[in-house]
Parts: structure tokens; C-alpha cells; sequence
């Protein structure tokens, strides 16, 4: 591996407590709690384009959501407060990338970045929706919207059905169906997919957060689930951090999982702080970021 790369994937501390990993073909030991023949990869009326084949399966022990908020947190506030937090809330814009393909992109020049009340956000939704609840200097939260006002979502190691309103403890959401690139299931699969899982808790449940389960409901793809890839060998997936003067940064990982955990992380602590972090992370290794 390039040395500047290595260099770049030890600014990652994901704090994963990898169990054992096992090697066992298209299965994987059962303390990962990951059933292949379970994941619908594709619409029942759709062709599968995943490629099969053997995976390595890595086993973690459980650790309980990473995004959520005190349960009091954000549910009494005011106009002149929210108007403070969403100045406040400022995520980086990034792209994920497995191998040439870009899989994921989030730019603030796109219109789906908009966010709105919980309120004004019901109006806008369709069963089968995944949505995101954001604030600043707290972890993204997902749900996918089933109707009736109600979402499908993993919360405090659970994975509940609880009222749009609810859910949303007060942080402003959007709809965010479009970034991920992947091909989405039909609505109908997407919300049998959330529905199937409510009450799922602890080691029964197959997902490290609340972007991971709702992504896998929309797409049925197993690289969203705990130990769905190979985690050692090359590293497929890049995450790109679009920095001022048309600068980025790229990280490297093994799967999604790892990626996903990382890019939720840097939403948390906010842009002025990734900024920061990686002018810090450069001028220690002597490195610079690329330019555009």
C-alpha cells in the first residue's frame, strides 16, 4: 500500500471489537447474526446483479446504536432556537466510492439537502421513504417511512415503530432516497422489509446504526449488515472529502460498514471540526491534501 495511504487510513479510529472471523463461504458463524439466504438482494420482480461467492463473515460483540440523543433532548424548542441550530449544523460534503463506481454523493448544492420541521416533513412523505433526522454535533438519524405517520427505525438497540414526530426528537429531517446510488427495492418490499424487523433487539439485530438498517431496507444489499464483507486484503471502498479551495481527501476502507461508521462520525463532530482534524492529521505527516 502507498505510504500516504496508510497514512490517511490511520487517521480512522472506529473503535470496532471485531469478535472472531470466520471462514465459511456464503455463511457466516452464528454470533454475527447474519443470514444470507434471508437478505432480499433485489425486487421479487427484478433481476439479482449481485455477484455470489465465498465472503469473509466478521463477528462483533454488540454495542448499542452510536446516534442516539438523551430521550429529553430537543423535544421542547423554540423558533429562535431552531433558527441557531440549523445555522450551527454544517456537514462536509463527501463522495464513497467501491473501487470506480460512486455509490454515494452528498453536495450541498443539491436540493435534497434541504431540510425541513417534522411537521412540514410529513406532508412531503411516501411509504417506502428513507429518511434523516439531523442536528448539529449529533449522529444522522434514519428511519424509512411505512405511512400512517409512522417510521420504522433502530433506536437504542431496538428496532421500533414509533410516530414520525417522535422519532425525529425534534431535529429538523429530509428525505433521502437518492444518496445512495444503489438500485431501490419497490415500496411495498422496502416497508415489508422495516416492518418484518420491529421489535428485532440486542444480539438478534444485524446493523451498528440507524443509516445501516434503514439503507438495508431500501436496497436489500448485505454489505449494509454487520460482517456482510471481507475485511481484510484490499480496500475497495474510498470515502472523498470535499474541502475548500476545490481540495479533498481520501480515506480508505475495507467495507461499507467501516466507511459508513467513519463518515457518520465526521457528521457528528461537524466540518469546522473534520477540517481541523485533517489540517492537523496532514501537517503531522507532512502530507497535503490533493487539489480538484
Amino acid at each position: 500500500m502507498d505510504p500516504s495511504n496508510t497514512q490517511q487510513v490511520e487517521l480512522i479510529s472506529l473503535h470496532l471489537s471485531a469478535a472472531k472471523v470466520a471462514y465459511m463461504g456464503n455463511q457466516v458463524d452464528k454470533l454475527s447474526h447474519l443470514s444470507y439466504a434471508e437478505v432480499p438482494t433485489t425486487d421479487p420482480n427484478g433481476l439479482d446483479t449481485e455477484e455470489d461467492g465465498p465472503r469473509i463473515g466478521v463477528s462483533y460483540i454488540f454495542a448499542t446504536d452510536d446516534d442516539e440523543l438523551d430521550d429529553n433532548h430537543h423535544q421542547h424548542v423554540d423558533g429562535s432556537e431552531q433558527k441557531e441550530e440549523e445555522k450551527h449544523f454544517n456537514e462536509l460534503d463527501c463522495a464513497v466510492y467501491h473501487r470506480e463506481e460512486c455509490i454515494y454523493e452528498r453536495s450541498s448544492n443539491t436540493t435534497e439537502l434541504e431540510t425541513f420541521s417534522p411537521e412540514n416533513l410529513l406532508n412531503k412523505c411516501k411509504p417506502g421513504d428513507v429518511l434523516e433526522f439531523v442536528s448539529a454535533g449529533q449522529y444522522p438519524h434514519w428511519a424509512v417511512y411505512v405511512g400512517d405517520f409512522q417510521v420504522v427505525h433502530l433506536h437504542r438497540a431496538e428496532v421500533k415503530n414509533s410516530f414520525l414526530t417522535d422519532a425525529s426528537q425534534g431535529r429538523r429531517g429530509r428525505i433521502v432516497n437518492e444518496l445512495y446510488k444503489f438500485k431501490p427495492l419497490g415500496p411495498d418490499m422496502v416497508v415489508q422489509n422495516a416492518m418484518e424487523q420491529v421489535g428485532a433487539k440486542d444480539r438478534e439485530l444485524s446493523w451498528r446504526n440507524s443509516e445501516c438498517f434503514a439503507a438495508w431496507c431500501k436496497f436489500g444489499k448485505r454489505e449494509f449488515k454487520m460482517g456482510g464483507e471481507i475485511r481484510i486484503g484490499k480496500q475497495p471502498y474510498r470515502l472523498k472529502l470535499f474541502l475548500p479551495d476545490k481540495q479533498f481527501h481520501v480515506l480508505e476502507f475495507q467495507s461499507l460498514e467501516d466507511l459508513i461508521m467513519e463518515k457518520r462520525r465526521n457528521d457528528q463532530i461537524g466540518k469546522a471540526a473534520v477540517i481541523q482534524e485533517l489540517a492537523h492529521h496532514l501537517s503531522n505527516s507532512g502530507s497535503e491534501a490533493n487539489v480538484h
